[in-house]
């Protein structure tokens, strides 16, 4: 699985977008939202990925957001046990898409690997044009 978010202005009108592959069988997911942010679009694709598969499943998920990759690997251990507040006691932003990557996650073995945006990986490139497919979807809803 590959994942990636666009955000047009930050904030701005959004997108994200996932494409998953298994053996010879694709499948390419995408959406947006008028007002967002790019880092709610990079929670939200992963969200959304991982949402599609109808069953428990080992992914290898290739993303190019560290805060994201952060957000699961160093940060969100701490959250919880602070009842979703930072080091500094605030709360978490963006903790109603960390809740919810949180829940996909539980029900699928993931190995987290972090590719350069941007620079030419074949999954990545696709994960970014389906981000900005979905900013395009919002843009022609007249919903900005």
């Amino acid at each position: 699985m590959w994942t990636d978010g666009a955000c047009k202005g930050n904030p701005g009108v959004g997108g994200w977008g996932a494409l998953l592959r298994s053996g010879a069988h694709e499948r390419e997911l995408f959406g947006g939202e008028p007002a967002t942010t790019n880092n709610r679009m990079e929670l939200m694709a992963v969200i959304q990925g991982l949402g599609a598969l109808t069953r428990r499943s080992s992914v290898d998920l290739h993303i190019d957001s560290t805060y994201v990759m952060k957000g699961v690997q160093t940060w969100m251990a701490g959250w919880k046990r602070n009842g979703w507040r930072t080091a500094a006691k605030a709360p978490v932003k963006n903790e109603d898409l960390w809740r919810a990557l949180d829940a996909a996650v539980a029900g699928h073995e993931v190995r987290w690997t972090w590719v350069k945006g941007h620079a030419g990986d074949p999954g990545n490139e696709r994960a970014d044009a389906l981000a900005n497919l979905g900013v395009d979807q919002v843009r022609a809803s007249g919903r900005v």
